[in-house]
């Protein structure tokens, strides 16, 4: 009898990892998906909010289109960059310049491509929660990286991302959410509880 009743919690929420995460996470190219992000600054009286979507045209390509409060593209492609906004000049540049954006590319990107072998090699990764309830943290081991990155947490339910938190080595966090969770915050307008959305799979759910 004790068997069966220590069973019955495991058998109700399976057990989570790394591996189950990631291969439920991948999504061959073409692929799109909303985001909600959130930016806070000490100029700033309240997060910045913005707007856009993500999208992975091809299997080496991750695009970031920003749509609200302004309008800006930012391509990452290989080791470069290229950011067009407005009428200004596209500038492209080494990823190197931009560690926020070589880590967009290193775990964003590499989830959406599969790239497990990747994702080991730029950063140590740790899962817990069930399965519809996770969270994946990745913390950098390129010292470059580390020195702007502390870590980045992902939320998410099933083989939904509904979340990426990325916390910075000096900063405030920065907030992202996805998916259903990004289409709640858009529907919730000003009044969305981004904690709440990030954080629990019921909220981003309905």
């Amino acid at each position: 009898m004790l068997l069966a009743a220590t069973a019955l919690p495991s058998a109700a929420q399976p057990a989570v990892d790394s591996a189950w995460i990631l291969q439920r996470l991948a999504r061959p190219a073409p692929v799109r998906t909303p985001f909600v992000e959130l930016r806070g600054s000490a100029m700033l009286k309240a997060p910045l909010r913005i707007e856009g979507e993500y999208a992975r045209p091809d299997a080496t390509t991750l695009v970031r289109e920003v749509r609200v409060p302004y309008a800006e593209t930012t391509t990452i492609r290989g080791g470069e960059a290229t950011i067009a906004r407005g009428d200004r000049r596209p500038r492209t540049f080494a990823l190197s310049r931009a560690p926020e954006l070589a880590g967009l590319q290193a775990s964003f990107g590499a989830l959406l491509a599969g790239d497990a072998a990747a994702l080991q090699r730029d950063y140590r990764i740790s899962a817990g929660g069930s399965r519809e309830d996770w969270t994946l943290v990745l913390v950098p081991r390129d010292a470059t990286l580390a020195a702007n990155v502390r870590d980045i947490t992902l939320h998410g339910r099933g083989a939904e991302l509904r979340c990426i938190e990325t916390r910075p080595a000096d900063g405030e966090l920065q907030r992202s959410l996805l998916a259903g969770a990004a289409r709640a915050a858009i529907a919730a307008g000003d009044g969305a509880a981004y904690e709440v959305l990030c954080r629990d799979p019921a909220a981003a759910a309905q």
